[in-house]
């Protein structure tokens, strides 16, 4: 199949490139001319295991192309698949002006029969309004679908090529089998349904997964206090095929570009239509203030944090990925600085997009993790990238001012910890955080 993939974000570079990769002809469209010619010589702008290698085999294979123009994509495909943002606006709801601007284009250069897919992630009658924009604009027929994705960073290209399921939402049965045919290679979980409870499936997954992560951060709180361990609950929990044993981390929150924007679209469509969704405001509040237990712990080991100097590991949202949209770390490092804390800062890919949103000269970049740690008062673990759980935590203490550690992803096991000099705190765990006789923090005022 012809496939005109519009607009080469997350979403739509990784749907195009996999797309090429099972055989269909793929042309990715953008409006940034550098961003185009920086595709076209190999380069890719995000950060995606795997993602490199597919890209340069299928353009080399004449299967994946490039362009800023639309009007010839859209001429020269039988299948357009729209992919660009729909940010937050200050309210929470989905901002659909690039929606909007796409669909008035693709209505502009028409010349015949088109299926136009919104793999965007949109509020529930978007694509109808899509179909209104575009047949303002022309005669020509064309079918709208809806096919939200459900990437995860750090593993979207498996994702896409070994999806869980793949959702169709239609409303012209002709759709049904090309559609099928485009993704059977894919899965044979195949979801055909009507448009609108396409549009909110995608809503209603994300909002559940984030359900499930504050629900066991919750529960972690409360370990913490009752002296349970929160990840042999989540053990126990999880073998429950009910309940299953995904998003049951604890941990300090999510972040990133889909759990919060989505939650909070989904609280403005219920309240669009005079509902209030109570249990999803919560889990919004819970996972703000989730973030906020590393600084408590911080407090709570070394007193004042007002000129102490603090270690951060990790600052994308996740492993595997250089995304910092709404990272715990922003949050985090923001109050740090706040509160008087010097910061040593490092990640192994992030560190220049976490710039672009916090560049305070309170903070110094560190170029491996042990620089972050070296001479700090305590060490915060954010993010957990794999690198850190394989470092020496008898030689990173020798290299800190006070052996204090946050792990706020529940990197270290039990036997780590007991052989470490560390005094440690994790989540959920409380018969880890070893401030004892033994192991004590010397507090020393500034």
């Amino acid at each position: 199949m012809k496939i005109a993939v519009i607009g080469t974000g997350y979403v739509g570079l990784v749907s195009g490139v996999c797309f090429s990769e099972i055989g269909n002809h793929v042309v990715c469209v953008d409006n940034d001319p550098s961003k185009v010619e920086m595709l076209r010589n190999g380069e890719i702008p995000i950060y995606e295991p795997g993602l490199q290698e597919l890209l340069n085999n299928n353009v080399y294979r004449g299967k994946l192309s490039f362009t800023t123009d639309i009007g010839q994509a859209v001429r020269d495909s039988e299948l357009i698949i729209i992919a660009v943002g729909t940010p937050s606006m200050p309210n929470g709801e989905a901002n659909l002006s690039y929606i909007e601007q796409v669909a008035i284009e693709i209505g502009t250069v028409m010349d015949g029969y088109k299926i136009v897919v919104t793999k965007s992630t949109v509020p529930v009658g978007t694509n109808y309004k899509v179909k209104q924009w575009i047949s303002e604009l022309t005669d020509h027929p064309f079918d709208i679908v809806s096919i939200p994705e459900f990437l995860r960073e750090g593993t979207a290209v498996k994702d896409t090529l070994f999806p869980d399921r793949v959702v169709i939402g239609i409303d012209n049965p002709r759709v049904r089998e090309p559609l099928i045919e485009l993704h059977k290679s894919l899965t044979d979980h195949i979801v055909i349904t009507d448009i609108r409870s396409s549009e909110m499936i995608k809503y209603a997954s994300n909002a559940f997964l984030a359900t499930k992560i504050s629900f066991i951060n919750e529960i972690a709180n409360i370990c913490e206090k009752v002296g349970a361990d929160v990840t042999k609950v989540a053990e126990g929990m999880g073998y429950d095929k009910r309940i299953g044993n995904t998003f049951l981390q604890a941990g300090i929150g999510y972040g990133g570009s889909c759990f919060p924007k989505d939650t909070e679209a989904l609280i403005q469509i219920a309240g669009n239509v005079d509902y209030e969704f109570k249990l999803l405001k919560s889990v919004v509040e819970v996972n703000k203030d989730q973030r906020f237990n590393v600084i408590h712990k911080l407090e709570d080991a070394l007193g004042t944090l007002n000129g102490r100097r603090i270690g951060v590991w990790g600052l994308a949202f996740k492993p595997n990925t250089d995304d910092v949209r709404d990272a715990p770390a922003i949050d985090i490092i923001n109050t740090l600085i706040q509160k008087g804390a010097l910061v040593q800062a490092y990640d192994p890919i992030a560190i220049d997009n976490f710039r672009l949103v916090l560049n305070a000269p309170e903070i110094e970049w560190s170029k491996s993790a042990m620089e972050a740690a070296g001479g700090c008062d305590a060490i915060c673990l954010l993010t957990e990238w794999s690198e850190f759980a394989e470092i020496n935590l008898t030689d990173l203490a020798s290299i800190m001012k006070q052996p204090v550690m946050i792990d706020g992803r529940n990197v270290y096991g039990p036997k780590e910890i007991e052989s470490s000099p560390f005094v440690y705190y994790s989540v959920g765990r409380p018969n880890l955080n070893t401030i004892d006789d033994d192991k004590h923090v010397t507090v020393v005022l500034h």
